[in-house]
């Protein structure tokens, strides 16, 4: 016997004890593979609807509402007044988009407008007024942070809907977080461009506010009297169960 044949023979001998191994684990792998194909539909499908609900999950919110400043509402800080921020609000999303705020400190704090509908590509600047109480002994006379925080929620809404806070209990499950701002104070007595940032905005909110109200059709905004005597103040009444309303729904943003 020559070398190359003895060398094909002993290659055909390896071929066919190998063969059987590797002949069984295709046979094993098309029996699995036609048994997934006939009872794994619809486990498939479910297991691909449990990924992508926990993918869903994992994945961070997509924000509608861009604001300035992102993360903060500057306060000049002049203990005893209460004092005006402001921040910008623009939603960016195609939709029409409703916001809301919500505050840890609804007695001390509340927000003009509480909430809204823009339209895609509209803004304006919220108006936010905080009562600064005086320090205590032990705190510093300027303590730059506060433990008061501020919520901005949105949701998605249909073009002519108008905003009522009910919409964002109705509809839980869309509403998404925008950011959470922290409260800091500014020296009232020290020029910083964060202060004049703020006084430019304050001032356009005020213009804002003032183009808004000419737009509206004239209405007696007088006290209303109820009974003979007694006077109701239509605002205070709002503010009122604003608040109540709010301090419900405060909760601990920590």
């Amino acid at each position: 016997m020559s070398i190359s044949n003895h060398h094909r023979s002993n290659s055909d001998g390896k071929q066919r004890r190998l063969f059987p191994f590797w002949q069984s684990s295709t046979n094993n792998l098309q029996f699995q593979s036609n048994n997934s194909n006939e009872n794994g539909v619809v486990s498939t499908g479910r297991s691909s609807n449990k990924l992508s609900s926990v993918a869903k999950s994992l994945l961070p919110a997509r924000r509608r509402l861009r604001l300035d400043p992102a993360n903060n509402l500057y306060f000049p800080y002049e203990p005893g007044k209460q004092v005006r921020s402001a921040v910008r609000i623009k939603n960016h999303s195609s939709s029409h988009v409703a916001f809301k705020f919500q505050t840890t400190a609804p007695k001390s704090c509340y927000m003009r407008p509480p909430g809204g509908v823009l339209a895609p590509g509209e803004s304006l600047i919220a108006t936010v007024f905080k009562f600064v109480e005086q320090p205590d002994k032990n705190e510093k006379q300027l303590d730059q942070r506060s433990k008061v925080k501020f919520k901005i929620m949105s949701l998605k809404v249909k073009e002519g809907t108008d905003f009522v806070p009910e919409l964002f209990d109705e509809q839980k499950d869309e509403v998404v977080v925008e950011r959470i701002l922290r409260v800091i104070f500014l020296n009232a007595d020290r020029p910083t461009p964060a202060l004049e940032k703020l006084k430019h905005q304050l001032a356009e909110a005020e213009a804002e506010l003032e183009l808004r109200l000419r737009r509206k059709p004239q209405v007696d905004t007088g006290p209303k009297v109820v009974g003979q005597g007694l006077v109701i103040d239509e605002w205070k009444e709002r503010r009122e169960k604003y608040l109540a309303r709010q301090q419900v729904e405060a909760v601990d943003l920590m």
